[in-house]
């Protein structure tokens, strides 16, 4: 028999765990993982090249809008996510083992559900639930969702079990539906199923004019039918848009679905959805089934000492932001990270991680807008003003810390972000034909290649340009590593050896000192010019200050 691709044939390996041994719905699934391996798992795949701050500036605002879906660090909270994920999962298939005919009861008793239309009655011996339930509230952004995706998609989700002729469906992932219906609620639920399994669930069951009792009950026994491990339903606080009945009414239903059932349930939202499950007592406890999170922000904690070692052991927001600021297309990019770089960037994101990568990548766009091509304090708080306004209101309630303030604009969207990017990238296309104009190789990506390379080693631009052209003219043959230091040997020669190569080198306008590599003393007077004290302390950092009194002091 043939499979679908996206479904996966059943290989069994026996657990190591008393509980767990002789269940094919556990034993299909993936070992358990350790610490690292989760790490190792979840962490994302950014392909980065240093050479690639050389390429044409299109090419790298293609690198950098790769940034926003492959750059992901695992940090503890997610470590602490993927644990509880994996002992809801495999707890939740304990009670309905195929092997033992506990999930034959389950389907029983569906079966008496669907005929009744009430959820809570069976005609057997009720068997026994071990499933849990989890709730997990953060802001937009804070990524609880793409989180919890990133660890379920560890797991394949569609497994098929030959030797009882029966699908598994580890995961299954719907959204609360945006008018708060419980019957909107269950079409997505069917429609979820029939995408992964290739069924026709709603067809046969969404189509017909069922009551909402019918397809709760439904939507119940496909649950079981195709053993979920976990149901993960998103955006909880769309509940709040109902009447307050209509809130209790969903309420009971996942309740329903937790301990009757038998499906382990986690409640995805934002600071919105905290009043609802205030509603019932009874959801409230069993949303705490195997315990509630809150996705806070990203803290900026100081370094603390290592018990072990002695030694100070780095915040996790120094690694993530050390790990992210590596991935720089930028040609006068400096290496190391500032701890004034770095404290503005937390005062300007709050540690809500979406927010981190987007400013991050923004400041990067506009320095190739700008050609500045390097980032700063002063470039980030531009970005934040001009490209981040829609979020402003969100950062503000984060840094008051009031909860009431926080839930209050906690689901903003980002969409006018995006298009930002979108537009600064068709600034960085527009910035790039107008080169097309001015340099005679711009269309010939090897000796763009090398003037920028060129370029970012600190040579003049005025100079750079008849030298590359005469490379590329008289070396056509050579590769881009063998042309420069062909090209710095001419760029270096005496001004009498070099007459028919160099162009008398051009005054550089005030207004573009900004572009200057960061040692040049004219840059670090465009970034401190109206104060003049910051200047000082700037070139006294880059060693251009003579240190009088030291000098005197070894004197003497």
């Amino acid at each position: 028999m043939s499979l679908p691709q996206n479904i996966f044939r059943a290989i069994y390996a026996e657990s190591d765990i008393a509980r767990y041994k002789g269940n094919p719905f556990i034993e299909a699934l993936p070992a358990i993982s350790t610490i690292r391996g989760i790490k190792s798992k979840l962490e994302g795949k950014v392909i980065y090249n240093p050479t690639a701050s050389y390429l044409d500036a299109r090419q790298r605002a293609h690198e950098l809008c790769g940034l926003l879906d492959d750059f992901f660090q695992p940090l503890s909270m997610h470590v602490a996510l993927e644990e509880k994920i994996s002992l809801m999962m495999r707890g939740g298939y304990v009670a309905r083992n195929i092997e033992t005919g506990q999930l034959q009861q389950h389907l029983q008793n569906g079966y008496e559900r669907m005929m009744t239309g009430d959820i809570t009655s069976f005609r057997f011996a009720e068997a026994p639930s071990t499933a849990r339930c989890l709730s997990l509230i953060g802001c937009s952004g804070s990524g609880k969702s793409s989180s919890v995706m990133r660890i379920l998609a560890t797991y394949p989700q569609a497994i098929y079990h030959e030797k009882y002729n029966t699908y598994q469906l580890s995961y299954l992932r719907i959204e609360c539906p945006v008018d708060g219906s419980l019957k909107s609620l269950c079409l997505n639920f069917f429609q979820e199923v029939d995408k992964h399994l290739h069924t026709d669930l709603t067809e046969r069951y969404g189509r017909k004019r069922h009551s909402t009792e019918v397809l709760l009950s439904f939507m119940a026994q496909v649950a079981n039918q195709y053993a979920i491990g976990v149901l993960v339903i998103d955006e909880i606080q769309r509940l709040s848009r109902k009447q307050k009945a209509g809130q209790e009414r969903m309420l009971e239903f996942f309740v329903a679905l937790v301990n009757i059932i038998g499906v382990p349930v986690i409640l995805v939202g934002t600071p919105k959805a905290r009043p609802i499950f205030e509603l019932e007592l009874q959801s409230a406890r069993r949303s705490t089934g195997i315990g509630s999170m809150v996705w806070e922000p990203l803290p900026q904690n100081k370094n603390k000492i290592d018990k072990v070692t002695g030694k100070p052991k780095p915040s996790e927001w120094r690694l993530l932001t050390d790990k992210l600021w590596q991935y720089q297309w930028l040609i006068h990019r400096d290496e190391p990270l500032t701890e004034e770089i770095r404290n503005t960037w937390f005062e300007l994101s709050q540690g809500v991680l979406d927010i981190v990568v987007k400013l991050f990548v923004l400041a990067q766009l506009r320095a190739i807008v700008t050609g500045v091509e390097r980032l700063s304090s002063k470039l980030l708080i531009k970005v934040y003003e001009s490209e981040l306004q829609p979020i402003h209101p969100m950062i503000e309630a984060l840094k008051s810390g009031k909860a009431a303030t926080i839930a209050k604009y906690s689901d903003l969207k980002y969409k006018a972000i995006d298009k930002r990017l979108l537009e600064l990238s068709k600034q960085i296309s527009e910035i790039e034909i107008s080169k097309t104009e001015t340099l005679p190789f711009a269309s010939n990506s090897e000796g763009m290649r090398l003037y920028n390379l060129l370029l970012g080693m600190g040579c003049e631009s005025s100079l750079l340009v008849p030298l590359v052209q005469r490379a590329i003219t008289e070396h056509s043959n050579l590769q881009v590593r063998a042309l420069i230091p062909l090209v710095l040997e001419w760029y270096e020669q005496k001004p009498n050896e070099a007459e028919e190569t160099k162009e008398k080198p051009k005054l550089i306008n005030a207004k573009s000192w900004h572009t200057l590599p960061s040692e040049d003393l004219r840059y670090g007077y465009s970034q401190h010019k109206k104060r003049s004290t910051e200047l000082h302390q700037f070139y006294k950092q880059q060693g251009n200050v003579f240190d009088m009194t030291s000098w005197l002091k070894q004197s003497i």
